[in-house]
């Protein structure tokens, strides 16, 4: 991809690549709903998409694929597929994707172009940046907010990723929480 078409991702552009990182760090629900940390390592990859129309609207974007292994283990715990997309008339950055849990994603946030970092956000029963799920994640494991903190680097990307669970029976939200540094390698 040239770099003009590589500038009309805006601060998406720092993404096209491959990028691996070993410094993960997942903090999630435990089998007895307590709280279980996982240390992984992440695969992921962004492939250009050229522009997309919705009428007036010209998104230009990224698709991705994200896997991520524990330490030292051969099989992933996690796995999810999407688009990140920007939105130069809106200044806007989204990110859509799915886990094969059962879990949808539509997250977006407002950027500058040269944006050297930005956070999206997607909360439960928005009709703009929202979250959908299956029936009993829905019941036992509610996804109520969705918050993302990117920082782009000259070689790389970090995030903070913090899902908010609603724990069927517990009034209090758990913090999902994934964070982990991840450098080009492709």
């Amino acid at each position: 991809m040239s770099s003009q078409d590589l500038a009309k991702l805006g601060p998406l552009a720092a993404l096209a690549g491959v990028f691996e990182g070993d410094q993960g760090f997942d903090v999630a629900p435990s089998a007895e709903l307590g709280r279980m940390e996982t240390s992984y390592r992440e695969r992921v990859t962004f492939e250009p998409i050229g522009l997309v129309e919705n009428h007036s609207q010209q998104l230009y974007g990224l698709r991705y694929a994200t896997t991520a292994w524990p330490i030292g283990e051969e099989d992933p715990f996690h796995e999810e597929v999407g688009y990140w997309l920007w939105d130069a008339g809106e200044k806007q950055v989204l990110r859509c994707f799915i886990v094969p849990r059962g879990v949808s994603v539509v997250a977006g946030g407002t950027a500058s172009p040269d944006a050297a970092g930005f956070e999206l956000s997607a909360d439960v029963g928005a009709e703009t940046y929202g979250i959908c799920s299956n029936r009993f994640l829905d019941r036992e494991f509610k996804t109520v907010r969705y918050e993302l903190k990117v920082d782009l680097t000259e070689n790389g990307w970090s995030y903070e990723e913090d899902t908010q669970l609603q724990l069927a029976g517990r009034d209090e939200l758990f913090h999902h929480t994934d964070r982990n540094t991840l450098v080009r390698v492709g």
